[in-house]
């Protein structure tokens, strides 16, 4: 369905009177800015002042954060950054208007992404509110290249977030969308609304990536292809966990055995690969979606969609556009060099979206003006000494990493850096229940909770942030839940000086951190019976 004449009068009209109070708006509180423009997950606990992953909208150097795989508290530099963004953006709007003043400086952060990713001018990039909306904006882009909805394959469907299983069918994912348009949670968007097949990587008899991935997501193809249908393969790089499906192997083999058919979007919000990985798939036209809130550690959330050339050449052949989906985006989400496109999309800046990826912009730079060569080091060692450390814990157990990673386009990502494990408790498995609880727990002072030394009471009292726990189905037993240790690119940065004696120095402090919410953990599985919810 095509917009017609008097929507696109109304978009015009609503534009105008919108550019009154959109200056006022930029004078609002930048905490407040910060947590706005998006979904219901950017709600902060009215008492507490944190979302629901424990993050403050301003710095808090008093909690230690090795939670990168879910939501990291901003840092002050990009606190910084994007309060200085904002003064230099009120004072360009003295002299245009917002909007177009609004629309340039979205296009030079879209420039200076693609500089810190070392990508060519060709790769288009699309901003959102959320790695869960980008994941909408594929979904549009790749109905218009089939001409009509695709069946979605989600590749690690079990280790994505969870608004995928709404937004791989073209379904609402919350109640609201980041426009502040009221919506019904898992309804069907209109004109957007599909098929998907959810394709799970976790064996369930051993708690290790299945064996049969490569196979399963062939027959889940060959499957949807029988029926006359064109497919979107979501593919994994890299899961909750840190998984990485299907292989390089299976790639291949499907786009030797079905060309134009299949367009593949690779998940790569945890932004845990190497620049020459991601470059190599958007060579071979594959989109990515990409965060700068997880490894990065920039404010959650901050979505962006990775679009290559030949992708962006099927909008020309865009007529309608689904009805539902204007709700999702708007005109300075698109490149400016998507014209067409644009002009049916509301002037809606959304200055939440915005700061965030200003804030984030601050962490990936930080983190790539870092010699390459102490970036790999300080992964290595990271990774290292956080293995061990779980290894020697006898209220920890590993989750084992999956296989055939390691390839020389990860650079630096050729060791893990997401570190899931379970716990015992006397050596049995603790429940999801105990499990999310002590989550909660490392998150809080716990002193009092804990009858011990003075020592034990000040390991007690400290607060970090892990991985929120990851659920892990079994096949003849209760299920359990993973935490998980992260390594994010602000421990590298932080970690990082020109004196080796200091940068080896910095190293320790950040695995003795680490040690102490190991002990933390055991102190609140031992000396508690039974840790507060």
């Amino acid at each position: 369905m095509s917009i017609g004449a008097s929507r696109l009068s109304d978009i015009e009209r609503a534009s105008e009177a919108g550019s009154r109070y959109r200056l006022r708006d930029l004078f609002t509180p930048l905490d407040t800015l910060l947590v706005s423009g998006g979904d219901g997950r950017l709600a902060l606990d009215p008492k507490q002042r944190v979302n629901a992953y424990g993050c403050a909208p301003s710095p808090e150097t008093r909690i230690w954060n090795f939670a990168s795989s879910t939501a990291s508290t901003i840092s002050q530099g990009a606190y910084d950054r994007a309060a200085l963004a904002r003064e230099e953006l009120v004072h360009k709007s003295l002299f245009d208007e917002i909007e177009i003043a609004f629309d340039r400086r979205c296009e030079d952060m879209r420039e200076e992404l693609r500089g810190h990713f070392q990508l060519p001018p060709r790769v288009d990039i699309v901003f959102s509110p959320s790695g869960t909306d980008s994941q909408l904006h594929a979904l549009f882009l790749a109905h218009a290249v089939f001409g009509a909805s695709p069946v979605t394959i989600v590749v690690g469907a079990d280790q994505t977030g969870s608004g995928t299983v709404h937004t791989a069918r073209g379904h609402h994912f919350g109640a609201m969308t980041a426009g502040g348009v009221a919506v019904r949670k898992d309804a069907a968007i209109a004109g957007l609304a599909g098929e998907s097949i959810a394709v799970p990587l976790l064996d369930v008899a051993g708690l290790a990536m299945r064996a049969d991935a490569d196979a399963a997501v062939v027959r889940a193809i060959e499957d949807s292809l029988a029926q006359g249908r064109r497919v979107l393969l979501h593919i994994m790089d890299s899961s909750k966990l840190g998984w990485r499906a299907p292989s390089a192997a299976c790639l291949d083999e499907i786009a030797r055995r079905w060309p134009r058919k299949v367009q593949v979007v690779v998940d790569a919000c945890q932004a845990r690969l190497g620049r020459r990985r991601l470059r190599s798939y958007l060579d071979r036209g594959y989109m990515v979606l990409i965060s700068g809130s997880k490894f990065f550690g920039g404010p959650a959330f901050s979505g962006a969609l990775l679009v290559p050339k030949g992708l962006s050449r099927a909008l020309d052949r865009i007529e309608g556009i689904a009805p539902g989906f204007f709700d999702y985006a708007g005109r300075c989400d698109w490149p400016m060099a998507w014209t067409a496109l644009r002009s049916r999309f509301e002037r809606r800046p959304n200055f939440g979206q915005w700061l965030r990826w200003e804030a984030a912009l601050a962490d990936i730079g930080s983190y790539y003006a870092v010699p390459g060569a102490f970036r790999a080091k300080a992964m290595a060692e990271l990774a290292a000494g956080i293995d061990s450390m779980i290894a020697l814990s006898p209220s920890l157990r590993a989750v084992p990493a999956a296989v055939g990673t390691g390839e020389a386009d990860d650079e630096e990502f050729m060791q893990r850096s997401i570190f899931p494990f379970t716990l015992l408790r006397n050596g049995k498995p603790v429940s999801v229940a105990d499990t999310a609880a002590v989550y909660r727990a490392l998150a809080r002072d716990m002193s009092d909770d804990i009858v011990g030394s003075a020592a034990d009471r000040q390991v007690a009292a400290q607060r970090a942030l892990v991985g929120q726990p990851v659920r892990l189905e079994q096949a003849d037993a209760a299920p359990q839940a993973a935490l998980r240790l992260c390594v994010g690119a602000r421990l590298v940065t932080e970690a990082w000086s020109s004196d080796r004696a200091q940068a080896q120095a910095n190293m320790q402090h950040i695995l003795d951190r680490i040690a102490n919410v190991l002990v933390k953990i055991e102190l609140l599985l031992d000396r508690t019976a039974a840790v507060p919810a």
